[in-house]
């Protein structure tokens, strides 16, 4: 089935969300917890397997190498079957990373199921775009991604907050037991509410791998992976910021997560609409967002309340994401699939990149909110291979208008 027709199925509507964008949006809640809920359990899962806390890190670190590992691998190997078939069994395979992180008996088991857990992350969020977008009006593509993306940072707001307070209270293995039931909950909403398609006779993992080819791919990967860096380098150290140089207390941190939550729904709401209104103003009106924001946390973090605004700002810069997506689905040509999936993997380098970079500020003597000036030079260099993608287009267009 193409995507034109995927676009003229009748479905169910629950706010504003189709029934198939839902269940999507589900597995988004489900791997967006299953990310994060794990930063906050590390002394659990230390003080459990008898090891100390930055080593059992490296179960954060086995996640993200799986991202970035599996994105690109996994949406190449699935260019010949169909996008509903590849959305089960990635799924079915996140929540095979989950259980067994569960059970996993030995430190060494616990960090190559973390690694499994990852390997699908990125193809999933690849995919489930370019459904929704398959089922969406052209001039709500963006929009449909939005809503798909929504529960990624719901996950943020609620999941993530959720979880960890069940494995502190349960243990940390009941935090990946229940990621690992909503990812077969999931499983099951897909089966029964994402449409059936047919893989496309045409698909091959030669043709994504052209995406690989491209420029303007590479341009938008780097705008994703320097320009979104910044909001890592500042989230990776909130909570010393907020504690040492705003004056929030130590038991208001969790509510100011949730302020960066509920600033990444909304981010994801209006980048989603201005993506649709126009797709490259609204991602260069993101980059200028974030580099303002950043800007503002270093010279105004001084007291609780401003520290509630600079969060929910800060929060705010995931506008660009939608964008970024969209962007690399019109660039890609016939390699869809795995462009979709590598904006997840520059996702990832971003966050590294980003809470490396910090760290080297802060460990520098600079100071807990100089990681504000960290996010704003990133923004800068965002900016600048925006401009070039920019120029690109124009001089490509002008070529084609003097033939």
């Amino acid at each position: 089935m193409s995507e034109d027709a995927l676009s003229s199925i009748p479905a169910a509507r629950w706010g504003g969300m189709s029934s198939a964008e839902l269940a999507l949006a589900v597995g988004g809640f489900g791997i967006g917890t299953g990310e994060f809920a794990i930063m906050g359990l590390l002394p659990q899962v230390a003080d459990d397997l008898s090891i100390s806390v930055p080593y059992a890190g490296h179960v954060i670190s086995a996640y993200a190498i799986g991202v970035v590992v599996g994105a690109p691998l996994l949406a190449v190997l699935a260019a010949r079957y169909s996008r509903h078939n590849v959305l089960l069994a990635l799924m079915s395979l996140f929540a095979l990373g989950n259980i067994a992180s569960a059970v996993a008996g030995s430190f060494g088991l616990l960090v190559a199921a973390r690694f499994l857990a990852g390997l699908p992350h990125g193809a999933y969020f690849g995919v489930a775009a370019l459904v929704a977008a398959g089922m969406a009006a052209p001039h709500q593509r963006a929009r449909a991604i939005g809503r798909v993306m929504m529960g990624l940072t719901v996950a943020t707001l609620l999941g993530t907050p959720l979880v960890a307070w069940f494995g502190q209270a349960l243990g940390w293995r009941a935090a990946f037991a229940i990621v690992g039931a909503i990812s077969v909950l999931t499983v099951v909403l897909t089966w029964f509410y994402v449409p059936k398609d047919r893989a496309n006779p045409a698909a091959s993992p030669l043709k994504e791998l052209g995406a690989l080819g491209k420029s303007q791919v590479w341009l938008t990967l780097g705008i994703c992976a320097i320009g979104c860096g910044g909001m890592f380098a500042v989230f990776s150290y909130i909570t010393p910021a907020l504690t040492e140089v705003a004056g929030v207390s130590l038991g208001s941190v969790p509510i100011m997560l949730s302020v960066f939550g509920a600033g990444m729904i909304l981010g994801n709401i209006v980048g989603s609409r201005l993506a649709d209104w126009s797709l490259m103003s609204a991602i260069g009106i993101a980059l200028v967002f974030n580099l303002l924001a950043y800007v503002l946390f270093y010279f105004t973090m001084t007291t609780p309340w401003m520290a509630v605004i600079n969060v929910l700002l800060i929060g705010g810069g995931f506008a660009v994401v939608p964008g970024i997506q969209m962007r690399l689905m019109d660039v890609a040509g016939e390699a869809q699939t795995l462009a979709a999936a590598l904006s997840h993997s520059a996702f990832n380098l971003a966050n590294a990149l980003g809470a490396w970079l910090g760290g080297l500020s802060i460990a520098a003597g600079y100071g807990w909110t100089s990681t504000g000036l960290v996010g704003a030079m990133m923004s800068v260099g965002g900016i600048g291979i925006f401009l070039s993608s920019v120029l690109l287009d124009r001089s490509k267009a002008k070529a084609v208008g003097h033939r």
